[in-house]
């Protein structure tokens, strides 16, 4: 029986404004998720925030889009969120977009990404959780995860990895998706994710002949745009993504060594501005500045029998202090812009933020040159 992770958030309430999720709301969470345990729904979880977002991490053997694990999540949600309108908390129940749940999360306003996979004899799981930002913030890393020599040197120099991956990378624009090979199609799978705003990379798998099952993801993304589903800006996506580590797969600090550059995402504040991915401890995964900069932790697990154990928080780490001083500088330097491009999105981007109802009002007072 395979076991599953299933990552699903939401921003249900902010403390104060959009820096974190009250305490209240993870111990509401907690104590919804025991009694799921103990009901036998899941087999074990663990409740953490980036930002904004509460986060449920999620282990069980019901396999992905599982009716009663989302209901289970969108009733915890529901809960926090009851309990952030008692504590008037900023945005309280922001995320669920819905009035009732519909079989899944999907569409209803919370992200989720799930992975259903043969347990081997040692399975390191990395969850990273990200505040402030879009599914496409996650392009770069997981590229340069399985694809980048310069990064993953298993690539070049393990032989059950040598052959490359599978990637899933979805048009979020069309709905639709392709699958393209690494190395060989290298140049033809960044032609799309550079452009992060449509294309997304949402699975990636090993491919045939290795030693781990073709059908079987080792990396899973959210994909989930907010804007699809309000039909208006109501947040950024604040995307999550799961990652399998070590033998035949790219090893631990493989799967955390692109985080070592503060790369540029969108989001940041309004949703409306560029800047850099901060790699943080939970502990410090508080948007403060300019309500940000984007934040992104890292929860490693040690995957047995459909159980997570204790979690590492992996970003704790003084190894990363030379690149959260590097975001700082950036941070810097972008903020000097003020309301101009490049720190502001272009325009087409900002179609689906609250700029539109600022040209509303401009538009009758336009003249023809």
């Amino acid at each position: 029986m395979k076991t599953t992770v299933s990552v699903i958030k939401a921003d249900v309430g902010g403390w104060p404004g959009h820096a974190t999720v009250h305490p209240e709301l993870m111990r509401t969470a907690e104590e919804n998720l025991k009694k799921a345990v103990a009901a036998g729904v899941i087999k074990d979880f663990h409740v953490s925030h980036v930002g904004d977002d509460l986060e449920l991490i999620m282990t069980h053997t019901k396999g992905e889009d599982s009716t009663e694990v989302h209901k289970l999540a969108w009733e915890t949600f529901q809960k926090a969120a009851d309990k952030a309108k008692e504590l008037k908390l900023y945005g309280a129940g922001q995320d669920l977009l819905a009035d009732a749940f519909s079989g899944n999360v999907k569409g209803l306003g919370p992200g989720s990404a799930e992975m259903a996979f043969t347990e081997r004899k040692s399975d390191p799981v990395v969850v990273f959780m990200m505040d402030k930002t879009e599914p496409g913030a996650f392009n770069l890393p997981i590229f340069r995860i399985f694809a980048d020599p310069f990064n993953t040197a298993g690539l070049v120099i393990d032989p059950s990895a040598h052959q490359g991956f599978v990637f899933e990378i979805w048009d979020i624009m069309e709905d639709k998706k392709v699958f393209l090979s690494a190395p060989e199609e290298m140049y033809d799978i960044l032609a799309l994710i550079g452009a992060k705003e449509r294309y997304v990379i949402k699975r990636v798998y090993p491919k045939e002949g290795g030693p781990l099952p073709a059908d079987e993801p080792v990396a899973v993304i959210s994909t989930d745009k907010l804007y699809h589903v309000a039909g208006k800006y109501v947040g950024k996506d604040d995307p999550v993504a799961v990652v399998r580590a070590q033998s035949g797969l790219p090893a631990l600090g493989e799967v955390l060594e692109p985080f070592a550059f503060p790369h540029l995402v969108s989001g940041w504040m309004r949703g409306s501005h560029n800047g850099p991915i901060m790699p943080v401890s939970v502990k410090d995964a508080r948007c403060t500045r300019f309500d940000g900069p984007p934040r992104v932790a890292a929860l490693g697990f040690q995957v047995a029998n459909a159980t997570l154990g204790m979690p590492v928080d992996l970003f704790d780490d003084p190894a990363f202090d030379r690149t959260r001083q590097q975001a700082e500088e950036i941070a810097d330097y972008m903020r000097r812009h003020g309301p101009f491009e490049p720190h502001r999105l272009p325009m087409a981007d900002m179609e689906y933020t609250t700029l539109p109802g600022v040209l509303e009002r401009l538009k009758d007072r336009f003249e023809k040159v």
